[in-house]
């Protein structure tokens, strides 16, 4: 039994005639239904952005402009930092850091909140390193926000930024085929918009 529209019988599509267009565009319509609901399914865009798996941010109120992959493996984000220091002012646990800007290579050193300490296992003999986390905000595209990465000494990588499924959530959708489809446009942070 078939689930498509029936051809009506001693009608060939190569003829001519009203039934086989009718046919026709009846089984065009059936394959688009079918296709749009299945595409539907699976990825559901709404007010999600498409970004490349490579793109290129602007990190927290300094602007520095650094490439991140955008890593749908990979739960946490994480930043490239030197210099890690946990410290305490004021009874508030704080993390001081420098992170270097690749366009020029100068260090800005930044203070932060530690919002946690996660442990993350190595790809080496099931090593894992506790790393801290702080709150740092982000562009990319237009999308601005206060993103919570782990900071690690990332020198080994090709990408000082990594952001991960949660930063993403909702937001943003990866395409595995582009990169650097858009420039970072976000205002400074905390400036009124």
């Amino acid at each position: 039994m078939s689930n498509g529209p029936s051809r009506p019988k001693n009608d060939s599509p190569t003829h001519g005639s009203a039934g086989s267009r009718a046919w026709w565009i009846t089984s065009l319509a059936a394959l688009t239904l079918l296709a749009g609901s299945a595409a539907s399914a699976g990825s559901d865009v709404g007010n999600k952005q498409i970004f490349g798996w490579v793109e290129a941010t602007l990190v927290s109120s300094e602007r520095i402009k650094m490439k991140a992959k955008l890593d749908t493996g990979a739960k946490t984000s994480s930043l490239h930092a030197l210099n890690i220091e946990r410290f305490k002012r004021d009874g508030q646990r704080m993390v001081r850091f420098d992170i270097e800007d690749p366009e020029d290579g100068r260090r800005v050193t930044l203070e932060r909140p530690l919002v946690r300490s996660v442990r993350i296992k190595e790809s080496e003999e099931n090593a894992s390193s506790r790393r801290p986390v702080v709150e740092l905000w982000i562009c990319i595209g237009d999308i601005g926000r206060n993103l919570e990465v782990n900071l690690v000494d990332r020198s080994r990588f090709i990408y000082p930024l990594l952001i991960g499924r949660s930063a993403m959530e909702g937001l943003i959708l990866v395409d595995s085929d582009e990169t650097f489809t858009q420039s970072p446009t976000c205002g400074v942070p905390g400036a009124p918009t």
